[in-house]
């Protein structure tokens, strides 16, 4: 559970970038959307793969 203390931030503006900063540093919503649907372990490993040659490619060309 996240806690934050609003009275130590000095305003609501602050605490609730704090807790967006939170939530994005411990990835629940990323995690959440995840969970919304089923994907299979085949369409996992096809993405990875899909990703990795992007990586690659944008690598080589850096190097040029």
């Amino acid at each position: 559970m996240i806690i934050i203390d609003v009275k130590k931030l000095g305003g609501l503006d602050r605490a609730l970038k704090k807790y967006k900063y939170k939530i994005a540093k411990t990835k629940i919503v990323d995690d959440l959307r995840k969970r919304q649907e089923f994907t299979k372990k085949s369409v996992k490993r096809r993405d990875e793969i899909k990703k990795a040659t992007y990586i690659q490619k944008k690598r080589r060309e850096e190097l040029g």
